[in-house]
């Protein structure tokens, strides 16, 4: 059609899709309207920037990384950690393959090198992207958790496990030691 914009166009939609997607683990702690997997990945961006900066490494590409970093649950949908030994997914590198088949080379290579520096964890910025993961799980966890939802403590854990850099680390404390609102109150002055 017109220069592959049209396979642009469906992977637009596709990716969408994640606006609409709830993170199924949060549904698993009695969370009744979770958040999306949008939503999960737009603070993560947000994140992944933040420690980039704050690690010395380059904050956009960190971001870009964790933008894309769940790209694939269109297609394979969001397993939870506990079902993760219990159901096979394809590799997200195969996933990005055949959701940007069809694209225009430009396109789909900066797609799929997206995510394979993401999976590979090898660089400063996957560090960063893969530590912006588990920490938007846990401002996510301590934040349901302060709205009543009690049953969030092994998201809080399992988080805090999986941190790799010391930015990570030191953030997820600082997360740990004010409440979710902190925010609001010194903004209210």
């Amino acid at each position: 059609m017109s220069g592959g914009f049209d396979a642009v166009a469906a992977l637009v939609f596709e990716q969408g899709y994640l606006k609409r997607l709830p993170r199924a683990g949060w549904l698993v702690a009695g969370v009744p309207e979770p958040e999306s997997v949008a939503a999960h990945s737009f603070r993560a961006a947000v994140l992944a920037g933040l420690l980039a900066a704050l690690s010395g490494a380059d904050p956009a590409r960190a971001s870009l990384l964790a933008t894309w970093h769940d790209s694939q649950e269109t297609r394979t949908g969001d397993v939870p950690y506990v079902a993760r030994a219990h159901v096979a997914t394809a590799p997200p590198a195969a996933v990005s393959q055949a959701q940007t088949a069809g694209l225009p080379e430009p396109a789909r290579a900066f797609v799929l090198a997206a995510v394979a520096e993401y999976e590979a964890a090898a660089t400063p910025e996957a560090l960063a992207a893969r530590d912006a993961d588990k920490l938007d799980c846990l401002a996510q966890a301590l934040e349901y958790r302060a709205q009543g939802n009690a049953d969030t403590q092994d998201w809080i854990d399992t988080s805090l496990a999986g941190l790799g850099t010391e930015a990570g680390r030191r953030l997820a404390a600082a997360l740990m030691a004010q409440p979710p609102r902190a925010w609001w109150e010194r903004a209210r002055g």
